[in-house]
């Protein structure tokens, strides 16, 4: 078969390789390529004899939910009106009308006779959302909740000299549910682990702490199956320019029968310290390589962290390195729009690079654990992470398949280890809005929980403090006077929406320290300026980004609210949100209200106005303006005309920085706000009115943006080209008004995965049912739309070519590298 020449000419190239050089002591290979897929429960199919031919292809990481059509509400389900929340209560409006279903894996194995002796195993950064693992028809793991990695060892059962088969079920079905979109599938990488057999590194070994941005303390967890009692451990230390900083030997004993040694080396001091900040992501790396008591290597690891403190208090809020730091944020699912749950790291850094340039610095990862490339990339990018495990402690919310109370004590464990050493990492989570549930374990709305939970946490990392996101006041918001009990022992108060319990409970309650841990984009700004933003914590908008499932009524395909459409296109609100958390730079920002929002959404007001930001509109029409500026005043002019300067109200929390210039009569032509400050222009926007769309334009994310921390595109098989195009007039004015299908074809070296428009209500699908492809169409939406584009594993060129009626097409050429 091809899969099986494909998979044992990976592992014989690598085991060439290490004959070449210095022999690595630990081999770590990706099993990310050449999967079987079937949708649908087959039986036989963890068989190793079974016949999988006839299945599909597909690379990892991989979301089978997005690629099912979208399933509408059934007659009975539908409103009788036309309200689009009347139909939010339909079997699949939260989880993006996908229908939920079960997916089989298979990957063919023929292990190198390089590797006898090893210790093996097989690595999954998660399976969605329930997961059984099967080696050559053997149930060898499994996973009851799938954001939360795990390895199977299968040193014993691999069989060398003939193909093994890998089978992994995955399901979505009820009772495994969720509240929002969770995807399906292997959606994370997957990796086979070689390791010496007798002495080695346990899963996440390192704890890496530092004290005043100076010190460094290094603690490792070694397993020993053999003899060995003393086994020599080298540290050393690059810094984030690669020059060694450190290095020394040390030794780990074993002081008693246990085979498990967990050991705290000697305290090192930094010279010339580079500290982990926002703007200045300073990293190291520890790389430790262990030694049995003959003097062979062994094992090795290595992993990165930070040099920074972190203080959190009620008189400040929130300390990075001393200095006071406001978080500005964003709380959203784990999905990434076109490409569904699959956890793409371009896709996830295309992201982060976004919503640093609109001034954010934090994200919470609610409900779940994000994947294990994200929080790098936070490292990397210097965005401030609270680190969230669970929505509600329940059967139903974690997972479905076994009692919460039977997870937690793996579950604890996995999370922290696997990010405790990230910098960018600043809190726990282990909860969200647990008071909205009344089955809480205990009949305590979560207290005892969470106290037994913390110490397990604090027993694996000390240096952070917990919390759980919360409505504060029990099931009764609108009665209680006082916080429930929960929030008077977590460490911090995160409460959702209830900024305005910050003043009253920190008066009772002197000691509480409160983070907005979500905030509604409806109350923009307002939940922001009312804020002490001098001794709060600061804020997680929810749902600033568009995504799927949660839909407040069909043919929205997910929660529509956001100040990013689901295509990562900002919204005339993002430069609201933009004129407050970048407010040293000038903004100005000219939307027209499209339609009014008022959406009640669990108790809280969600509904965003409908705005765009384009000057065609139908001949006397009266059009209501508004301008979000960060400067004293600006001036609108029509056509030359000025319609009068409005000064921004400062003062006045709900209105700060946005001007409003109602019914104004529409006329064709250019509409332009200045901005200004002490009397001079700082800034201006102009939307005109275009004529017909006549051609294409497109723009890819490297090497024209060249933001990123490697600006050329990989040819690893994993990354990722998003590429816009962009219908324009004979001046080159984006169209927003034109929605011709696009038809998008690629030659080369990569595959289509994707496409997507921020169009939320769209029933085109954002993937191909059969998944990579050559072509794909895309309708426009606001003038544009994009192509996702994966490389292969060979580097060579790509040309994309994108047509369209009516409008002169355009073709892309690329490389990967």
């Amino acid at each position: 078969m091809k899969l099986q020449k494909t998979n044992l000419l990976l592992l014989f190239t690598l085991c060439l390789f290490s004959t070449q050089a210095a022999a690595p002591v630990r081999i770590t290979q990706s099993l990310d390529f050449g999967w079987k897929f079937h949708l649908g429960d087959v039986d036989g199919a963890a068989s190793a004899s079974y016949q999988d031919s006839h299945w599909r292809t597909v690379n990892l990481p991989h979301d089978f939910q997005i690629e099912q059509p979208w399933v509408a509400p059934a007659a009975d389900e539908k409103a009788d009106n036309d309200d689009p929340a009347a139909n939010i209560k339909s079997r699949l409006s939260s989880r993006a009308f996908k229908e939920m279903g079960r997916g089989w894996y298979r990957l063919h194995l023929t292990p190198a006779d390089s590797l006898k002796g090893k210790r093996l195993l097989i690595d999954f950064g998660g399976i969605m959302y329930v997961g059984d693992v099967y080696l050559n028809g053997e149930l060898v793991g499994k996973t009851d909740y799938g954001y939360v990695g795990f390895e199977v060892n299968v040193t014993d059962k691999l069989r060398f000299g003939q193909d093994n088969v890998l089978a992994v079920m995955a399901d979505t079905r009820e009772p495994f549910n969720s509240r929002w979109y969770t995807g399906g599938g292997l959606f994370r990488s997957v990796k086979l682990v070689a390791t010496d057999r007798n002495v080695f590194f346990a899963r996440h070994p390192l704890y890496i702490t530092t004290r005043d941005n100076r010190y460094v303390t290094v603690s490792a967890e070694v397993v020993t199956k053999g003899r060995d009692k003393r086994m020599p451990l080298s540290l050393r230390i690059t810094g984030p320019d690669g020059n060694v900083v450190y290095e020394g030997k040390h030794t780990v004993v074993r002081s008693t029968p246990t085979r498990f040694v967990e050991q705290q080396l000697p305290e090192i001091e930094i010279s010339n310290p580079q500290i982990w900040d926002i703007d200045t992501p300073n990293l190291y790396t520890v790389e430790a390589t262990l030694y049995n008591e003959k003097g062979e290597a062994v094992d090795e690891v290595k992993d990165r962290f930070g040099l920074r403190t972190v203080e959190i208090g009620p008189n400040f809020g929130l300390k990075l390195n001393g200095r006071k730091v406001l978080l500005q944020g964003y709380a959203n699912h784990h999905s990434l729009g076109a490409l569904g749950a699959a956890a793409y790291p371009r896709a996830i850094e295309k992201r982060i690079q976004l919503m640093k340039d609109f001034g954010l610095n934090h994200i919470r990862t609610s409900h779940n654990p994000y994947s294990r490339e994200f929080i790098e990339l936070c490292d990397q990018y210097g965005i401030l992470v609270v680190d969230e495990l669970y929505d509600k402690w329940t059967r139903q919310h974690t997972g479905g398949r076994v009692a919460f109370e039977e997870l937690w004590q793996n579950d604890v464990p996995e999370w922290v280890k696997r990010d405790r050493n990230s910098p960018s990492v600043i809190a726990w989570s282990l909860g969200n809005e647990l008071q909205q549930d009344p089955n809480m374990p205990y009949n305590d709305f979560g207290v005892t929980m969470y106290r037994l939970m913390r110490p397990l946490i604090q027993r694996y990392d000390s240096t952070r403090q917990v919390t759980v996101a919360m409505h504060p006041r029990y099931r009764n918001w609108q009665t209680d006077s006082l916080p429930c009990e929960l929030a008077k022992v977590t460490d911090f108060q995160a409460y959702n929406y209830r900024y305005m319990y910050f003043p009253g409970d920190g008066r009772r309650f002197p000691w509480m320290t409160f983070y907005q841990s979500e905030a509604s984009i409806s109350a923009m700004g307002q939940n922001f300026f009312e804020m002490d933003l001098d001794k709060v914590m600061g804020l997680a908008y929810w749902g600033a980004i568009d995504y799927l499932g949660e839909s407040q009524g069909w043919p929205a395909k997910g929660w529509a609210q956001g100040v990013f459409d689901i295509a990562l296109n900002p919204k005339p609100k993002a430069y609201y949100m933009r004129s407050f958390f970048k407010s040293d730079e000038p903004v100005v920002h000219i939307g027209i209200i499209d339609r009014k929002g008022d959406i009640m959404w669990n108790g809280v007001q969600t509904g965003n106005d409908g705005m765009s930001d384009h000057w065609n509109r139908a001949d006397g029409s009266k059009q209501d303006i508004v301008v979000f500026t960060n400067a004293d005043e600006v001036e609108l002019l029509l056509n030359g005309r000025s319609l009068g300067t409005k000064q921004n109200p400062v003062d006045n929390p709900k209105m700060r920085n946005q001007l409003h210039w109602d019914k104004v009569e529409y006329q064709p032509g250019r509409l332009v706000a200045i901005a200004r400050t002490n009397g001079k222009e700082v800034a201006r926007h102009q939307i005109e009115t275009t004529t017909e769309a006549v051609k294409l334009t497109v723009s890819a994310d490297f090497p024209m943006h060249t933001s990123r921390l490697s600006p050329l595109w990989q040819a690893d098989g994993m990354d990722l080209q998003h590429v816009t195009i962009t219908a324009v007039d004979k001046k080159g004015r984006c169209v927003q008004t034109t929605d011709e299908e696009v038809t998008f074809s690629v030659d080369g070296d990569a595959q289509i995965v994707g496409v997507i428009n921020g169009d939320i209500n769209s029933n085109e699908l954002t993937t191909s049912p059969n998944g990579e492809c050559r072509e794909a169409t895309r309708r426009l939406f606001n003038g544009n739309c994009t192509v996702i584009l994966r490389s292969t594993r060979q580097p060579g060129t790509v040309t994309l070519t994108a047509t369209a009626p009516g409008m002169k097409p355009v073709k892309l050429k690329l490389s990967t590298n």
